[in-house]
């Protein structure tokens, strides 16, 4: 499966996945979520994100652990 907004490149953030064209980490991300900060505020935290972007960190994550080759 690819993740076409997401970027891995050992040059940018020490290799960390993050949303491709910005260097907002999927792992920033999802600590916001989990931590129950709203998908609004994420968005205006980060505001060259859009939710597709926040989707797509999600679904990247559950695809790494389910082990889908990324």
């Amino acid at each position: 499966m690819t993740h076409e907004r997401i970027e891995i490149n050992p040059a940018m953030m020490a290799g960390k996945p993050v949303i491709r064209g910005t260097r907002v980490p999927v792992e920033l991300i999802l600590r916001k979520l989990g931590a129950g900060v709203p998908v609004e505020a994420v968005l205006v935290d980060h505001p060259r994100l859009t939710l597709e972007d926040i989707h797509a960190a999600q679904v990247f994550a559950a695809d790494y652990l389910a082990g889908a080759r990324l």
